[in-house]
């Protein structure tokens, strides 16, 4: 299903200890109900790009919400902030669980909500996603678009901002899984999907995997030079077609 009409603005959220940040909100017009979705960021920032994915989950029914990771970074243009971020390190872990949960407690709260939420995210926002379906109450779906790092194999990529691989915590998720890959990307490799698949299968989890053979790293971003039409059109229905079985209210 489509929505030819949807409303976009920037909305206040209480994120990670209850601090007040911006997020991107897009839905579809009229009163509902509709399901949601919290979208995680990429490593480059709250971008167009990211705002356009924002507007394409909502054109396709879901109410989303892109919270703005960085907001406690000061003010500048997306690249500026995202350089900063990246020269810091990064941001950590528990602040990024704790802004998806306001996230979801801001979706959850909305009269056009349907109840049903979940989690998405490409690239470290992939990462983050399958982090918090690992550790945040309360999702009912989670969406990893080749997020990197799920598998630590170096030790030494540990620190006090990710203190934990998230494949460690594949034990705890309870909701279902679906997940996008390219076979040429460098970081998620094949290797570290395959092993991230066998964890899940391992462990009885409900998932679904695609790969894309000839294909890189953000596989759907138009401004990156891995971009690649056909397999993004695919992605993007396996995606609303797994969104749309599992966040239907019951």
């Amino acid at each position: 299903m489509s929505y030819g009409g949807m409303i976009a603005e920037v909305v206040t959220f209480a994120g990670h200890n209850g601090d007040k940040g911006e997020a991107y909100l897009a839905r579809p017009s009229g009163s509902g109900p509709f399901p949601s979705v919290v979208l995680i960021h990429h490593m480059p920032g709250w971008d167009e790009w990211m705002m356009e994915q924002t507007r394409k989950l909502a054109h396709h029914g879901f109410a989303t919400l892109c919270p703005h990771l960085y907001f406690r970074e000061g003010s500048g243009s997306p690249d500026d902030v995202g350089a900063r971020v990246r020269e810091a390190g990064g941001v950590p872990d528990s602040q990024v669980m704790g802004d998806a949960a306001g996230g979801l407690a801001y979706l959850r709260g909305q009269a056009y909500s349907n109840g049903k939420v979940a989690v998405m995210g490409f690239c470290s926002g992939g990462r983050h996603a399958y982090l918090a379906g690992c550790t945040v109450p309360g999702f009912d779906a989670l969406v990893d678009c080749w997020g990197g790092n799920v598998i630590v194999d170096d030790p030494k990529q540990l620190n006090d901002k990710r203190p934990v691989a998230p494949i460690d915590l594949t034990e705890k998720l309870t909701i279902p899984l679906i997940g996008l890959f390219g076979n040429d990307d460098g970081n998620p490799t094949a290797d570290q999907v395959n092993r991230t698949e066998a964890v899940l299968k391992k462990l009885g989890k409900s998932y679904e995997f695609y790969r894309y053979d000839g294909v890189g790293h953000a596989f759907f971003n138009y401004e990156r030079s891995g971009f690649k039409p056909e397999p993004m059109l695919e992605g993007w229905k396996k995606v609303f077609s797994f969104l749309d079985k599992h966040l239907a209210a019951r």
